[in-house]
């Protein structure tokens, strides 16, 4: 598996950029909990603990209690990448989640985000 930075970011980190990102498009933080709660299996109680702490990305996705079965149907481009074609697994979630943060950014409803 190809060691990529951002695995070893803190998924605080990563969380902040998530919100803020979402924020100025006037979405909201609660809506990035949900689509993160959707794609990892985490309740919105345990992710806190991934929010206040230092656990790197890699570590994040590895105690993830289930990703979610409808992931197949996210499909498109993040970074100039489709997340579709991504080969390293840890990589693929990680721009599963990219994407849906994207889509909320762009005024996605949350019942099409969350593939519903």
């Amino acid at each position: 598996m190809p060691n990529h930075k951002i695995c070893s970011m803190a998924f605080s980190k990563i969380y902040s950029l998530y919100v803020q990102k979402a924020e100025k498009k006037n979405r909201t933080e609660e809506e990035v909990i949900q689509i993160i709660c959707w794609l990892t299996g985490y309740n919105p109680d345990c992710l806190a603990k991934y929010v206040d702490g230092e656990t790197d990305l890699a570590t994040f996705f590895a105690e993830a209690p289930t990703l979610n079965p409808n992931v197949s149907l996210i499909k498109g481009v993040v970074c100039g990448v489709r997340v579709e074609e991504v080969e390293d697994p840890l990589m693929r979630k990680i721009r599963y989640l990219d994407k849906l943060i994207d889509e909320l950014a762009k005024g996605k409803s949350m019942e099409k985000i969350l593939r519903s």
